[in-house]
C-alpha cells in the first residue's frame, strides 16, 4: 500500500526572480558596476530635480547641445556620454548620483551601466514568458526599486566616510 503525498507547487514570485536575476547577474548587476567602477573614482554628486521612474526618458541633440528628457523635464548635459550616462539613473528613479570628474571615463560607464540595465530587462523578459503582463510589470518594478534602494544605500554609505574623514 503506497501513501500518496501531494506537493504543492512553490508559487513563483516576482522577489524570487528579482533574486535569480540579480544573482545570474553578478559582477554586472548595476548597483555592483556603480560600487566597483564609479564609487572608487573621484566624483561629484548629481542630484535629480524630481525622480520620476515611470517618465518617458529621451535623450535630444538640440542646437543648444545635448539635453536629457525626464518626462517634461530638460537637462542640459555636456556631452553625449554624461546624457546615457544619468538616463540609466533616471530609468531606475534614483534621486542622487554620483559622476566621475574624469569625462573620458564616462562614456566607458555609460557603455558597461546600458548593458548591464538592458541585460536586466533580457532575463526580466526571458524570466516571465509565461507570466501575466501585470506579473512582468511588477518584477520591473520591483528590479527599478532595488537598484534605487541599494545605489541609495551605498551613496549615503560614501557620504558617511567623507564626513568622519574629510578631504586634506
Amino acid at each position: 500500500m503506497k501513501s500518496r503525498i501531494s506537493f504543492k507547487a512553490h508559487q513563483v514570485t516576482a522577489a524570487d526572480i528579482a533574486a535569480q536575476i540579480k544573482h545570474q547577474l553578478g559582477d554586472k548587476w548595476l548597483p555592483t558596476l556603480y560600487v566597483q567602477r564609479v564609487l572608487r573614482l573621484r566624483t561629484r554628486q548629481y542630484r535629480f530635480e524630481k525622480p520620476q521612474p515611470t517618465a518617458r526618458i529621451s535623450i535630444q541633440h538640440t542646437l543648444l547641445g545635448i539635453e536629457l528628457k525626464i518626462g517634461r523635464q530638460r537637462l542640459l548635459c555636456p556631452d553625449l556620454a554624461t546624457a546615457r550616462y544619468l538616463s540609466i539613473f533616471a530609468l531606475a528613479g534614483c534621486r542622487e548620483v554620483a559622476i566621475p570628474y574624469d569625462i573620458t571615463k564616462i562614456s566607458h560607464l555609460a557603455d558597461e551601466l546600458e548593458s548591464s540595465w538592458h541585460r536586466m530587462l533580457l532575463l526580466a523578459d526571458q524570466f516571465t514568458q509565461k507570466q501575466t503582463d501585470r506579473f512582468a510589470v511588477r518584477l520591473r518594478h520591483l528590479l527599478f526599486a532595488n537598484i534605487r534602494d541599494e545605489i541609495q544605500a551605498v551613496s549615503a554609505a560614501a557620504k558617511g566616510r567623507e564626513s568622519q574623514h574629510p578631504p586634506k
